[in-house]
């Protein structure tokens, strides 16, 4: 059954969140985008971030980093852990920190990794940065 979608792209007729709950959004290539994003974010080493934009790049949808940010607003529903503490903006700030439980809970994983973060940004990005085109 053919999903209806409004001029913008999104499901029609059901709620955007109810979608992103069940990741039941799919990539063009008809795998289910959550599970894609979550695949990769697995992958991500201890001590290295990546952002939204390079996932999304990466899944050959480069104009969806947001949906990967609603992805990873989402990983707790994931059946599998997912390291979404590893995923920042592209300029390294800890812009999901609220999905934590926590103001610093983000900043702590992550600085329990050995990456220093000051004012809910990460010091030196470019050393700690995990680009998945280039690693996967």
């Amino acid at each position: 059954m053919k999903k209806n979608t409004s001029a913008r792209g999104k499901p029609s007729g059901t709620s955007v969140s109810g979608c992103l709950k069940t990741g039941s959004l799919s990539r063009p290539d008809g795998k289910n985008f959550f599970q894609s994003v979550y695949e990769v974010v697995r992958r991500i080493p201890a001590g290295r971030v990546t952002s939204y934009g390079a996932i999304a790049a990466y899944l050959g949808t480069a104009q969806s980093a947001r949906m990967v940010g609603w992805a990873m607003n989402y990983s707790h529903f994931a059946s599998d852990y997912v390291p979404a503490h590893r995923v920042v903006n592209r300029n390294g700030v800890l812009t999901g920190k609220h999905h934590f439980g926590g103001q610093d809970v983000m900043a702590q994983l992550l600085e329990n990794e050995g990456i220093i973060i000051k004012d809910d940004k990460i010091l030196n990005l470019k050393k700690h940065f995990w680009d998945p085109r280039i690693h996967l």
